[in-house]
C-alpha cells in the first residue's frame, strides 16, 4: 500500500533549518486501520500532509502501491486513491452538500444516492442535502459531511488529521461509531492522527511520533498498554484529553 523511506522535512529558520520530520520509515498495509499519536508539536500533522502531497519531503521517498509518488501533488495523489480530511474542514460558500458529495464521487449521483452517504455518518439526509457548506454548519456537522465525501470517494487510503478537533462530545461519540463502521466495511486503509484513547482503541496498529521521529510502533494490543502504563499524569492529559 503506502511506504515511506527515510522521510525528512525541514523548514527554514534564522540559523539554518529546523527538522520537523527526521528520517521516518513507515509502512501502511492493505486494509489496515492505523492511528498515529504523540505529543503536540511532534510532527504528526506534518507527516499526514506529506502523505497527502500538501508538502514535499526534504529527503526520502514515498511509494503508493509500488509507484514513487514523492513528486506528485495532492490532486495527482487523490486521483490515485489517497483522500485527506483536514483538521479544520474547509467551508465552501455557495456550494451545496449534494454538489460536494457528487464532486467526491466523480459522478452525478442522484440525490437519493448521495443521501445514503449522509445517512452513513448519522445525518438526517433531507435536512442537509441542499444546505450550503458554510458557517451555518457546526464543526461536528462539517466533520461528518467531510467523512461522507471520503466514503463517496471510496479511496484506497483515507487520511484523517485529528478528526475530533473542535467538536463537542456528542459529535465525537458519533464519529467513533462512524470510524468503527468504516473499519469493518472499508475496502481500503485508514490512517488517523489522534490523541484520543477511544480512537486508539479501534486501531489495528499504533505509531507514536515525538520530536519528528517514530518512538514506538506495533499492534494496538501491545502499544496502547505501553503508552498508558508509562505516561505520567501530565503526559496522559496531553495524549488523551477528551473534548469538553
Amino acid at each position: 500500500m503506502l511506504t515511506l523511506e527515510n522521510i525528512s522535512f525541514d523548514v527554514p529558520a534564522e540559523k539554518g533549518e529546523i527538522g520537523i520530520i527526521r528520517n521516518i520509515s513507515l509502512k501502511i498495509e492493505d486494509n489496515q486501520f492505523l492511528v498515529i499519536t504523540g505529543p503536540n508539536g511532534g510532527g504528526k500533522s506534518t507527516l499526514a500532509r506529506l502523505i497527502a502531497g500538501i508538502e514535499k519531503p526534504t529527503s526520502g521517498r514515498i511509494y503508493f502501491d509500488g509507484v514513487d509518488i514523492t513528486e506528485k501533488n495532492i490532486t495527482e495523489r487523490a486521483n490515485m486513491g489517497i483522500s485527506f480530511a483536514f483538521q479544520q474542514p474547509v467551508r465552501f460558500k455557495g456550494v451545496q452538500v449534494l454538489d460536494l458529495i457528487r464532486l467526491a464521487a466523480k459522478k452525478k449521483l442522484a440525490p437519493a444516492d448521495a443521501c445514503e452517504y449522509l445517512s452513513e455518518v448519522g445525518l438526517c439526509a433531507k435536512d442537509y442535502i441542499n444546505r450550503e457548506v458554510n458557517s451555518s454548519l457546526s464543526g461536528g456537522e462539517l466533520k461528518r459531511i467531510e467523512i461522507a465525501t471520503v466514503l463517496a470517494r471510496g479511496s484506497r487510503l483515507s487520511v484523517f488529521d485529528e478528526p475530533e478537533a473542535g467538536i463537542d462530545l456528542w459529535s465525537f461519540q458519533n464519529l467513533i461509531q462512524v470510524f468503527e463502521k468504516m473499519r469493518r466495511q472499508t475496502q481500503g486503509s485508514i490512517m488517523i492522527i489522534s490523541h484520543q484513547e477511544r480512537i486508539l482503541n479501534i486501531a489495528d496498529r499504533i505509531v507514536v511520533i515525538a520530536d519528528g521521529q517514530v518512538t514506538k510502533e506495533g499492534p494496538k494490543d501491545r502499544i496502547l498498554p505501553e503508552i498508558l502504563g508509562t505516561a505520567s499524569a501530565v503526559d496522559a492529559c496531553k495524549f488523551y484529553q477528551e473534548d469538553k
